[in-house]
């Protein structure tokens, strides 16, 4: 076991602990054009917290039918079409998948006696879409959610707010995101941010080492 840098460590969920579930997931739909445009449309400004309709449906104000239908008419104007078929809250279309080597980090923190959170923008009607895959309610010990609280990152407070459920401060908290934006943002209220790209070994191996779990 390596010296230790932080005392806890908080996760996102989609493209962190899961596999898939980030925004190249919704990209990948339009294949025929610049995913950087579609992300903006569909998902809105990465780095800011707005009224975007992405947004608005991360923080619980509106339902995903309704995101979809603002959404739809942005996309029409801009002469996108998907070819691929919307995630579904019945897995027919869309099915998230753990990724086994991140669960096996998190579970050696568990073991080690480290807090664990998970600090995630998700959606109300994606619940029943990741919830069963693991026992997230004895394996963490606080789940953040965006819609529950009224609150996404980048927004400082959802980060204070998921520090102060565990006890943690944030020169001592590592937090992974597979955002940029959000992890400058925790970056920039002195937590030790870990970028997760689409091959995580890399992120693991820095969070692991920040961890003292060598």
């Amino acid at each position: 076991m390596s010296q230790r840098t932080v005392d806890a460590v908080i996760f996102d969920l989609g493209g962190v602990i899961m596999k898939n579930g980030g925004p190249r997931d919704f990209t990948r739909r339009y294949p025929d054009h610049d995913p950087a445009v579609v992300a903006e449309i569909v998902m809105g400004p990465h780095h800011l917290d707005t009224d975007h309709q992405w947004h608005r449906l991360e923080r619980g104000e509106i339902t995903m039918a309704e995101c979809r239908a603002l959404t739809k008419d942005m996309l029409d104007a801009a002469g996108i079409v998907a070819t691929a078929p919307a995630p579904t809250t019945s897995g027919g279309a869309f099915n998230f998948q753990l990724n086994d080597e991140m669960v096996a980090f998190i579970h050696d923190l568990k073991s080690a006696g480290l807090p664990i959170a998970i600090l995630t923008n998700n959606v109300r009607e994606f619940r029943e879409m990741w919830w069963p895959l693991m026992d997230f309610e004895t394996v963490f010990d606080t789940i953040v959610d965006s819609h529950e609280v009224k609150m996404r990152k980048p927004n400082p407070d959802i980060y204070h707010l998921t520090m102060n459920r565990i006890g943690a401060t944030p020169n001592r908290t590592a937090f992974l995101d597979d955002l940029r934006a959000n992890v400058d943002a925790a970056s920039a209220l002195g937590m030790h941010g870990v970028w997760v790209e689409e091959d995580a070994s890399g992120a693991i191996a820095a969070a692991r080492a920040l961890s003292g779990l060598l």
